[in-house]
């Protein structure tokens, strides 16, 4: 089989296309692989460093926000976009394959467009609740339809999909127990352990949520270890922050660091997650059967993050605070609740494990196996 995919921009588009092509890769020893993406996109340096051969093509998004500066950006943005159907038809003559899957960003719209033109079968993968509009336009034409979440189908009227999943690493096949995880870290197995985190770039409203958490953890009878990764936004100001605040980030049961490595460790030993509500984040907080309370991000696309995270609030697995509405006392009470209701985390926890797809891979290699053979 020999597979052309089409996804970036950032690492919620990226890693999926990734996931995917090993999915396909362990199905097919003798698939073959091209990456097309943006040149100057996060694809161009994480697909060569996962060994596939990448084929540039430049598209970049319109700015909707209008000065002198996002002018011009938009008048780019139109040229690259008058010229990306020839590249995409350069790149999939070059390539000749036998199906091409986009999983979202600007890059994936004209390869599969082309490729729909061009009668190759085609697949597309949408991560959101609310997808994107990539997917929109595409979905109508393609030979299938993969949702991470069910939800997605309604702005997609009239559309057949099958319900995925999405691929998360590995190691969450296997995660330790509460109790081992916290022990491989450190922390003391009886105390109660939340883990906040922003992400690789870090938060803003989240690292401050720590900084109130924190403070407030100080004054609690019971002591509760935390965990919390503030990214390269934090780099230059949380532990300033934290001196001022007088919370010692060395002290027991604390661990803070700018990058989390050991992600799936950390998430198996929380009894509380605090974090955004990308799809991946979500994906894990199911497959770590987790509670949690999300704070999505709101200067994404279509709000997205927001419709992600009421995904879990409505299967009674998360509390969903909007950014605009967060405040440290609203932060402190919503931890406070949680933590002093054992059987309501507990409840959470079981909850969000029964929202988890366990069979994702299977299911995706079917749809596109399907595509092909049709």
């Amino acid at each position: 089989m020999r597979v052309l995919i089409a996804g970036g921009g950032t690492a919620g588009h990226i890693n999926p296309a990734l996931a995917i092509l090993s999915i396909i890769k362990q199905r097919d020893k003798d698939a073959v692989f091209l990456y097309a993406g943006t040149p100057d996109g996060m694809e161009s340096k994480l697909v060569p460093r996962a060994n596939v051969e990448f084929a540039p093509i430049k598209v970049s998004g319109f700015q909707r926000h209008i000065d002198p500066e996002n002018i011009v950006r938009n008048i780019k943005a139109v040229g690259y976009l008058a010229a990306s159907g020839g590249r995409a038809r350069k790149i999939i003559k070059g390539f000749e394959p036998d199906i091409v899957i986009g999983t979202g960003g600007y890059v994936s719209g004209p390869v599969v467009y082309t490729a729909q033109r061009m009668h190759i079968p085609t697949v597309i993968h949408e991560q959101n609740a609310y997808p994107g509009v990539t997917t929109r336009l595409l979905a109508k034409k393609a030979n299938g339809v993969m949702l991470t979440m069910e939800e997605a189908a309604k702005y997609m009227p009239g559309v057949s999909y099958t319900l995925t999943g999405l691929p998360v690493r590995k190691a969450f096949d296997s995660l330790p127990s509460r109790e081992d995880a916290k022990r491989e870290l450190g922390l003391d197995e009886d105390a109660l352990c939340i883990f906040s985190f922003g992400g690789s770039l870090g938060a803003g409203a989240i690292n401050d949520s720590a900084v109130a958490l924190l403070k407030w953890e100080q004054t609690l009878d019971a002591p509760v270890s935390h965990i919390h990764s503030y990214g390269r936004m934090g780099h230059d100001t949380f532990m300033s922050r934290l001196a001022e605040a007088g919370i010692d980030p060395k002290a027991k049961g604390r661990i803070i660091e700018e990058f989390i490595y050991n992600m799936d460790t950390c998430m198996a030993a929380a009894d509380l997650i605090i974090c955004r509500a990308g799809a991946s984040a979500i994906s894990e907080l199911e497959a770590a059967g987790r509670a949690s309370v999300l704070i999505p991000s709101p200067v994404v696309a279509g709000n997205h993050q927001y419709h992600n995270a009421m995904t879990l609030a409505t299967a009674g697995a998360a509390e969903v605070i909007e950014q605009k509405d967060l405040t440290d006392e609203l932060i402190v009470s919503t931890v406070s609740d949680l933590i002093h209701d054992p059987a309501k985390l507990r409840s959470y926890e079981q909850k969000a494990a029964s929202c988890r797809i366990k069979d994702t891979a299977d299911r995706i290699y079917e749809v596109i196996r399907s595509a092909v053979e049709r």
